[in-house]
Order: C-alpha cells, then sequence, then structure tokens
C-alpha cells in the first residue's frame, strides 16, 4: 500500500519548479502593472515558496502587486504566514485573515505574538470573529479543528432552475461547488448533490430525487484517530462536518484529509523515535529538549534495570568472560524483531474494527515469525559462532558448540518473546485508551533488552556453567 508521503513525493517530482521565473519577475525593471499582470499567472503555491526565500524589500513587492485575495490565497500556503503577516500593515493583516479560510486563519493566529493577535482580531468584522472562534474552540485532535468553511449549501425545497441561480450566487465567494450540501427547512443536513447530476437534471425534475441521503458526514466533536479510517474509505472530494444538531458547520476536503493522515503519520513517527511531539528545523533548541526529555529519563530508569540486571549475573560473567562479546548481539536482534513487530501491529490497529479473535490471530502470528526467523538466525549463530570460537579463540569443538548453541539458544528465545512483547504492549495500551505509537522503538528496545539479557545470561548460567561446567 503506497503511503501518503510516497503519494506526496511522487507528485513534486511532477510539479514544476517556478521560482527562477518568478523571482527573475520580480526582480526585473518592468512597471508594476506588467509585473502584477504576469503574477496573476502562477499559482499561489509558487508565489509562496519564491517569497519565503525573498529578502524584505522583494516581499514588499509583492505585499504591494498582489491584491488582497491574492495575497490571502498565497497566505495559506506560507510555513511562517504569522511572521511574514507582521510585516504587513495592521489594517491590511487584519484583511488578510478575513478573506483565508477560517481554519487557516485560526493556524495563522496560533502562530503569531500575543500582541499581533489582538490587534489584528480588534480589527476584524464581527461575523468572521464568530467563525474563527468556532474553530478556537476545538482541541486539536477533534476533526471540526481541520474542516474548511469553503462550501455551498441549497434548500430541499427549491426547483432544479432556483437550485442553479442559488450555486452561481454562492460560487462568487466559494469554488468548492463540486458538492452540494442540502438542507431542510429548519437548515438541518438532509444529503449531498453533486455538481453534476445539478446540472445534467431537467427543469422540471425534482431536487429532492436527486440527493444522495447516504452519504458519509462527520461530527465536528470526533477525535481525528476514531473517524481517519471512515473517511479514507471514501473518494468523495468533500465530507460535510456536522455540529450536535446535524447543521453542517464545515467540511473535510480531500485535501484536508490528505494533511490529517500526513500530521497522523508524522505524530506516529515522533512516538516511534521517542519524541512526545514533531520537530522542525526552526524549532528552538530549548524547545526540542522539552520534547524529547521525558522520554529519554524514563528510558535512563528502564536502562539503569537492565544494567543491574547484567550485574545480578556478574558471577556468570567472572566464570566464562568470552559471553561478554555476544551480548550485544543477542541485545540488538531483540530489539530489531520486536520493533518491527510493533510497526506491524501499529499499522493493524488502524482498523477500528479489529476484533479480539484478530487480535490473538496477529499475536501468534508474529510470534511464529519471530519462531521461524529465531530458528533460522539461531542455527546460523550455532554455526558461525562455533566455528569463530574454535578457530580464533583456539578452543576445544565440543566447548566451543556448548557455547554456540547457548547463544543460538537465546536468541531464538529472546526473537520469540520480542516478538511477543512488540506486539502485545502497542495492543494493551490500545485497551487502555493510550495511543498505540506510544510503545515507541526506544521503549520496545529497552524492554526487550531486559528480556533478552536474562535469557542469555539465565541459559549461560544453567547449561554451560551449572550442567556441562564450562569455565574460562
Amino acid at each position: 500500500m503506497t503511503s501518503v508521503n510516497e503519494v506526496l513525493k511522487d507528485n513534486d517530482k511532477f510539479k514544476i519548479n517556478y521560482q527562477d521565473e518568478i523571482l527573475s519577475l520580480i526582480r526585473s525593471k518592468s512597471s508594476p502593472r506588467v509585473v502584477k499582470d504576469k503574477l496573476t499567472e502562477y499559482h499561489a503555491s509558487d508565489i509562496a515558496d519564491v517569497i519565503e526565500v525573498c529578502n524584505f524589500k522583494e516581499r514588499e513587492m509583492f505585499y504591494r502587486l498582489l491584491d488582497m485575495q491574492s495575497l490571502a490565497d498565497v497566505f495559506e500556503y506560507l510555513e511562517n504566514a504569522s511572521e511574514l503577516l507582521e510585516e504587513i500593515d495592521i489594517q491590511k493583516a487584519a484583511r488578510i485573515l478575513e478573506l483565508v479560510d477560517a481554519d487557516d486563519a485560526v493556524d495563522i493566529l496560533k502562530d503569531a505574538d500575543p500582541k499581533m493577535r489582538k490587534a489584528w482580531l480588534s480589527l476584524m468584522n464581527k461575523e468572521h470573529l464568530k467563525t474563527i472562534n468556532v474553530f478556537y474552540s476545538y482541541e486539536e485532535d477533534e476533526i471540526g479543528s481541520r474542516m474548511s468553511t469553503n462550501f455551498v449549501t441549497l434548500y430541499c425545497k427549491l426547483s432544479i432552475k432556483e437550485a442553479m441561480t442559488s450555486i452561481i450566487k454562492q460560487a462568487k465567494s466559494h469554488d468548492n461547488i463540486s458538492n452540494i450540501f442540502v438542507l431542510d427547512e429548519n437548515e438541518i443536513y438532509y444529503g449531498t448533490i453533486s455538481l453534476n447530476e445539478l446540472i445534467i437534471a431537467r427543469e422540471d425534475d425534482e431536487l429532492i430525487d436527486i440527493i444522495s441521503t447516504s452519504y458519509p458526514y462527520v461530527y465536528s466533536d470526533e477525535k481525528i484517530d476514531d473517524c481517519i479510517e471512515n473517511l479514507k474509505d471514501y473518494s468523495e472530494k468533500s465530507i460535510p462536518v456536522l455540529s450536535d444538531e446535524n447543521k453542517v458547520l464545515g467540511v473535510i476536503t480531500a485535501q484536508d484529509l490528505i494533511e490529517v493522515v500526513d500530521d497522523e503519520m508524522g505524530e506516529d513517527y515522533a512516538k516511534f523515535a521517542g519524541l512526545t511531539a514533531e520537530e522542525d528545523l526552526k524549532e528552538p533548541i530549548l524547545e526540542s529538549v522539552r520534547k524529547r526529555l521525558p522520554w529519554l529519563v524514563l528510558l535512563l530508569g528502564l536502562g539503569l534495570v537492565v544494567s543491574s540486571v547484567v550485574g545480578l549475573f556478574e558471577a556468570v560473567v567472572s566464570q566464562l568472560t568470552m559471553i561478554i562479546c555476544f551480548q550485544s548481539l543477542i541485545l540488538d536482534m531483540s530489539g530489531n524483531v520486536g520493533t518491527q513487530s510493533l510497526a506491524v501491529t501499529i499499522r493493524v490497529l488502524m482498523d477500528e474494527q479489529l476484533t479480539g479473535k484478530k487480535q490473538l490471530g496477529l499475536i501468534l502470528k508474529e510470534m511464529k515469525v519471530g519462531l521461524l526467523n529465531g530458528l533460522l538466525l539461531g542455527s546460523l549463530s550455532f554455526v558461525g559462532i562455533g566455528l569463530y570460537i574454535a578457530l580464533f579463540k583456539k578452543t576445544v569443538l565440543v566447548t566451543a558448540f556448548s557455547i554456540s548453541a547457548c547463544i543460538g539458544t537465546a536468541l531464538l528465545l529472546a526473537m520469540i518473546i520480542s516478538s511477543l512483547v512488540g506486539t502485545i504492549i502497542p495492543i494493551v495500551f490500545k485497551k487502555i485508551g493510550v495511543d498505540p505509537a506510544v510503545a515507541s522503538g526506544p521503549l520496545i528496545t529497552t524492554v526487550n533488552d531486559l528480556v533478552a539479557v536474562v535469557t542469555y545470561y539465565g541459559l549461560t548460567w544453567i547449561f554451560i556453567i551449572n550442567i556441562m561446567h564450562i569455565t574460562c
């Protein structure tokens, strides 16, 4: 299955880079009118890419040449929109915030300096402030925080002709008209009509006959994690977001969905790396330290536990110092196997319909995979390490292969147990309502280190020292 990141990378391959063209245009000696006319030929995303690499004087040219709506379109694509908005006249900046989509305006305002945010809000009209406050009321993990207000509606009692007239009027301020959401006389969501169906409908047809009442929808306070899989199941360009009173508050577009999935993947990736949140290159050092430190403290504690357990086997090490050489092999393989099982399990757990029987099947499958891989690698270790000890350590064959047999067996057991641990921990986390991704790679690796140490030194103590009485 192709990931969202792979799709975005593939799209980037086919994206033409207009940066040099736009930079040459803005730095040319052409008149403002000529430059402005030519700028209209470029997409807002391309202009945003250029603005982010321009100096202040060049950015001022864009602010002066582009009309308000064009500037608003550009600011929706800027990574550092709040910083750049501070460079613009305060009244003009407030107007831009009124013209960008409400969800984008909220993102800009959240990142802005508190004083500037207060100043911009004081200059915005009450209608826009009301919409922005609605978005502010949602938590970041709720679907309402990601919706767009760029949509059109119709009333179900309209005729086809009246419906077309209404769409034409609304299209002046809303360009997302491929799906039209239909309301009843109380403004309750009734269903959806595609623009195509409305266009081909005959004048004497009834509007209600072409309404799809089984069209997907979500509620604004639903958790993104809970409804993301359902949203991905549909290939619709936009899906309505409803209030508790079943009124249409906004829409989740295909682009919004891609961004949501990408953000979720980024958060999970951060958790896999043992971070409490994502980081970027522009983030302050102290903020990065704050995100990384909690996990490092926890892992330090677990590492001390592992070291204490190793200390319990001092007698084993003192009698057979050679086994220290192969400790890292057992630990590394145990951690790798656990991380593999963790990755598979978290991917499977994204399916909200996963039953207890399927979870048990997953655990058994991962243990079988660990068993088969352990048998293969354990056998290779038995032969390879046995020959190494015999040839390079000048040890008799029986002793050499006895030690390698113990190492191979420890490797087999460690891989089976690590597969079990890497599968069970995220399942348990999911059951108790904790994000399974929190069972990150570093945590699984450290837990599996503990398992591997006990298995490795325990087997050495029992079989090599106490049963076979081999010491060196």
